[in-house]
């Protein structure tokens, strides 16, 4: 018992026998965004990234990409919006738990000005748990643990549930004193806590930053920082704190925007940590289930495996893999001359090609019915109970839609013309089975009748009248001006593609920013190219464009009903995603690069990307995060942080891997005299 009080204590001042408390060189990477500080670290065995959160509700949460594993305090509701700060940057520590195994965290030093903090409820284990709880104030029993009181020091400790190295969370008073329910301040009115938290969970394998970008990168430190803390020589996070572990689709999209400045071994980190994933169908992996979390899927079945177990109910990733693979295997000069080698690598008990080769089966097999009888109902579906299926992955992110439109009309047709690709340069013969053979040489068939049929089914036109009528409605409700969006309709009225067809078939009448993938993936004729551009450079609510940046998602020709579910506090509403900005700009100059586009076109897709571009500078300070929203003031758009509202749905990762894309992205020199919507 005395050394177990010893190692405890050990613990609390952040040091234990025989630990190795290591200051960090170089200075934490430490980013502001709304209500949160947010400080990341990651050096030798450690990565952790710290969430101070201020206002009413005050937490602190602080998570480990090892594992997805963190450890969280959240406090009861206090008077005012008193605010977090750093007293002492934070440092990496390894410290030993009573049974003398190594755990690895951060020790820091906080403070806020408030008369008291009282502790309301910790939660230790998986990031998964601590999302659940921020997001239903509740987790499971078995994974609470009591608080230990130990003169001025609270300890939260438990081992994980197989009894593997756990988590724990020291919280000392340094300012302040422990009342028996709460933490009171001191006398000149603030509380200072130094706080150890740390987890048993095995380390990943860091990548540093020279092994992730070539020279041509840009040199942009807080994208780098981000990058560096979401990457891996095992995968890349999807983003911080709340992802930090492998997402297919953030995977994909993230590697092949950042493709072009990206060293060949981490573009094929990506796709070999997207294969390896793979469902025995061909799946692609949504998101994994490791650590302590994976334990609780398999207790289910009465087992305490910690395996990692896999999510399968995103539908994109399916088909993104394809033209990500071809963008780096055929496309890519690098990739090119490394491809067969790729391909032929064992991972398990499989070549990277054999599962290639799965996933391209998976993709012939589920386009077929549309290409042999077109109607809408054969359109690739989200799964069956589910409201989500791609990027838009909140309940309501596709209004009650069925069959979306960036995985229709845009990433089937791209997977098929990626393994046509593939085919013709021969990268799949040494994968492909006689049947694979008879299914490819009707391949340009079923591609032919995917881009021929699918465009139509989603093309929207709103009539000038109609047009101005819903803008001025809607502008009035959201509070902003009108004028110019009404200056922007055209005669022939407004066109734009739905975000979805319903159940029935029927378009839902949401402006969307997922002509952006087309941009990207596609080759559209002019007509379709048109309509991008407008759709993207239009002023919101005619339009996605607002001097706050690019919305997802315009519902101004939607029902009212329908409409009320893409506000600025929904988390695919009238929102910002830098990521989404991102693929809009790499879209746009890889249609510029084309010489078969009529001089008009090429016209608005420029005069497009010029106010793009201003939007994306004027948003600079948030571009790393997951995304923002806004406010309209004194006759201006203003970026707001989102999650700082308490009406918001959720709250913006400081660090997101798809968001970090702009460094692969250069501004077009010339900026002419385009009138863009700059406020």
């Amino acid at each position: 018992m005395r050394l177990r009080s010893i190692l405890l204590l050990a613990l609390a001042c952040g040091t234990a026998l025989g630990a190795r408390t290591t200051p960090r060189a170089d200075p934490a990477f430490v980013q502001k965004e709304g209500l949160n500080i947010n400080s990341f670290v990651r050096k030798g065995p450690v990565a952790a990234h710290i969430v101070l959160r201020s206002g009413s509700d005050p937490r602190l949460i602080v998570a480990f990409p090892a594992g997805n594993s963190g450890v969280g305090l959240w406090f009861d509701r206090v008077q005012g919006a008193p605010q977090w700060t750093m007293t002492a940057p934070a440092v990496p520590v390894t410290v030993m738990d009573a049974k003398g195994r190594p755990l690895h965290g951060v020790s820091f030093t906080a403070g806020i000005r408030a008369p008291r903090l009282t502790p309301k409820q910790a939660v230790l284990s998986s990031v998964r748990v601590l999302r659940d709880y921020q997001a239903l104030g509740t987790a499971p029993a078995e994974l609470l643990s009591s608080v230990a009181v130990r003169g001025d020091t609270l300890i939260w400790a438990r081992d994980r549930l197989d009894g593997a190295p756990g988590y724990r969370l020291s919280v000392r008073i340094v300012g302040g004193q422990w009342d028996g329910h709460g933490i009171v301040a001191a006398a000149d009115g603030r509380i200072v806590l130094a706080i150890t938290a740390v987890s048993g969970e095995t380390p990943l394998t860091p990548v540093p930053i020279a092994g992730l970008l070539t020279a041509q990168a840009n040199a942009d430190a807080g994208a780098r920082r981000a990058l560096e803390f979401l990457s891996y020589r095992e995968k890349f996070l999807a983003g911080s704190w709340r992802f930090n572990t492998y997402f297919g689709r953030d995977t994909l999209m993230s590697v092949r925007l950042l493709m072009p400045v990206l060293l060949p071994a981490a573009v094929e980190t990506g796709l070999t940590s997207v294969l390896e994933r793979l469902s025995d169908k061909g799946q692609v992996a949504h998101e994994e289930d490791i650590g302590e979390f994976a334990i609780l899927d398999h207790l289910k079945e009465d087992s305490k495996s910690d395996a990692p177990t896999y999510n399968y109910n995103m539908i994109d990733g399916d088909f993104m893999l394809a033209p990500v693979a071809r963008a780096w295997l055929i496309d890519d000069p690098r990739g090119r001359a490394r491809a067969a080698a790729f391909l032929a690598q064992r991972h398990g008990k499989e070549r990277a090609g054999d599962a290639l080769m799965r996933n391209l089966r998976y993709v012939l097999r589920r386009a077929r019915p549309f290409a042999q009888n077109p109607a809408p109902t054969n359109l690739i579906s989200l799964n069956p109970g589910m409201d989500a299926g791609e990027w838009r992955d909140s309940n309501d992110g596709l209004g009650g839609g069925r069959f979306p439109y960036d995985v229709n009309a845009i990433f089937v047709p791209a997977a098929l013309d990626a393994a046509a690709a593939m085919d013709r340069a021969g990268l799949l013969t040494p994968y492909m089975t006689s049947d694979d053979r008879e299914d490819f040489s009707r391949l340009s068939e079923v591609e032919a009748a995917w881009r021929s049929r699918t465009p139509g089914l989603f093309a929207m036109t709103i009539p000038a009248a109609r047009a101005r009528a819903a803008i001025t409605a809607y502008a009035a409700q959201a509070g902003v001006p009108a004028t110019a969006a009404l200056q922007a309709v055209d005669p022939a009225g407004l066109r734009f593609n739905a975000i979805a067809l319903d159940a029935e078939g029927a378009p839902v009448p949401i402006e969307n920013s997922d002509e952006g993938f087309a941009l990207l993936f596609g080759h559209p004729d002019d007509a379709a190219l048109a309509t991008a551009a407008e759709v993207i450079g239009k002023p919101f609510p005619a339009g996605l464009m607002t001097g706050a940046g690019m919305l997802v998602a315009n519902p101004a020709f939607a029902p009212d009903s329908l409409a009320a579910k893409f506000g600025p506090n929904a988390y695919h509403g009238t929102v910002i995603w830098s990521w989404q900005q991102a693929l809009a700009a790499a879209g746009l100059e890889r249609q510029l690069a084309r010489a078969d586009i009529s001089p008009g076109v090429r016209s608005k897709l420029r005069a497009t990307q010029q106010c793009l571009w201003r939007a994306i500078a004027a948003t600079r300070q948030v571009q790393s995060s997951e995304l923002w929203s806004w406010r309209y003031a004194e006759g201006r758009y203003e970026v707001a942080a989102f999650g700082a509202s308490g009406r918001d749905a959720d709250e913006s990762n400081a660090a997101q891997l798809w968001s970090t894309v702009y460094l692969a992205l250069k501004r077009p020199a010339q900026d002419g005299g385009v009138a863009c919507p700059a406020k």
